[in-house]
């Protein structure tokens, strides 16, 4: 029995012992284990360390390259603008100025009704392409020559002249006299005229002489102590000094805004201002008096003129300038079609349009289809 407990207390003490030995290697392992892990978790920080440094420092260049595509772009935009501006022969040159002038006089026409500036601009387009002397603008001169003569036939309106007449009606409102203010006929003095003596007549008073002279003095003034007038019209209306200035001062303003009528072109406003004018003048001054009259009748007289005439427009000068547009567009369309010679550099065809976005890193920009750089006009449009 002792022997047996003996051999079991020594198996069960060399199975504690192994026992230990294993949890001993267990733990050197798991320790080892451990320190390997921290060794590559630190490894492993490092290189994301350096990672995220690589990604800023491709960020920043990203960023220049972002901005130098950017300068670029706008380089070769203004290469671009450059080249179409070199692009453009003389003939296109003289063909925009042209429809400039062209664009100018309608403007003039249709907005101002300005007969002078539109004529001048008509006339110098004529005279450029006339100093070109080409075959292609014979078509364009001849419907310039046309639009000219028709300008030059049509009636005009003298807007200076009528406005200096409105200037001189100005400066005369202050002059003129005010109807409760005019002075009546004296009979005396036409008592006088029958009272002189005859050219034959003695120089030597006599007595009857002298009687009929006293007489004649008593019959004028008695004739003095009595006046009967006979009025056309209704009493004049009576006015105080301020109320007679501020009457001057509307007749003016009213004289001022048919000016500015008249250089707007606004005939139904210019004739409603000097009617206006026209019946204060009527109303509240003395029409016997003959700067009143010869006011009136000057009033009368501009109020019966036209202010606006309707002004022809140079429609065959435009549609000529649109069929030679055409023309030229036509005939330069095979031209830029095809390839310049000494390779794609120098030539526009091929060539991306200003502005556009660049193509994504690792694939290849379309290349763009060579189109001429001036389209015909539609119809209708400018």
């Amino acid at each position: 029995m002792a022997l047996v407990a003996l051999a079991v207390a020594g198996l069960a003490g060399w199975q504690v012992y192994e026992l230990r030995s294993g949890v001993i290697e267990i733990r050197e392992e798991v320790a080892q284990r451990l320190a390997a892990s921290d060794s590559a978790l630190a490894e492993a920080r490092g290189s994301a360390r350096q990672q995220q440094e690589s990604i800023a420092s491709l960020q920043g260049k990203i960023g220049a390259l972002e901005a130098h595509v950017a300068a670029t772009e706008g380089q070769a935009a203004a290469l671009e603008n450059l080249y179409q501006e070199f692009s453009r022969t003389r003939d296109d040159r003289i063909v925009a100025e042209a429809e400039q002038a062209i664009g100018i006089a309608a403007q003039q026409l249709q907005l101002a009704g300005n007969h002078e500036a539109a004529l001048i601009a008509l006339q110098g387009a004529e005279a450029r392409l006339a100093a070109q002397d080409r075959g292609q603008f014979q078509a364009l001169r001849r419907a310039l020559v046309r639009d000219i003569e028709r300008l030059q036939a049509a009636p005009q309106v003298d807007i200076p002249g009528i406005a200096l007449r409105l200037e001189a009606l100005l400066e005369r409102v202050d002059t003129l006299p005010l109807a409760f203010a005019g002075q009546l006929d004296d009979p005396a003095a036409v008592g006088n005229e029958g009272a002189n003596a005859p050219e034959g007549a003695s120089a030597d008073p006599s007595v009857i002489d002298f009687i009929t002279g006293l007489a004649g003095d008593i019959w004028r003034e008695m004739l003095t102590l009595v006046r009967i007038e006979r009025l056309d019209q209704s009493e004049p209306v009576l006015l105080a000094p301020a109320q007679s200035t501020y009457l001057r001062e509307n007749l003016k303003i009213r004289l001022l805004t048919a000016r500015l009528a008249l250089l707007a072109r606004d005939g139904r406003t210019f004739a409603a201002d000097l009617a206006q004018a026209r019946g204060w003048i009527e109303r509240f001054f003395d029409e016997r008096d003959p700067a009143v009259q010869e006011t009136l009748a000057e009033l009368a007289a501009l109020q019966a003129m036209p202010v606006k005439v309707e002004q022809p427009t140079p429609t065959e000068s435009i549609a000529a300038l649109r069929m030679l547009q055409a023309r030229s567009a036509e005939s330069r369309r095979p031209l830029n079609g095809t390839p310049a010679p000494g390779g794609g550099a120098a030539s526009g065809a091929g060539r991306p349009p200003a502005g556009a976005a660049s193509a994504p890193e690792g694939r290849s920009a379309p290349a763009a289809p060579a189109q001429p750089r001036e389209q015909p006009p539609v119809a209708g449009e400018r």
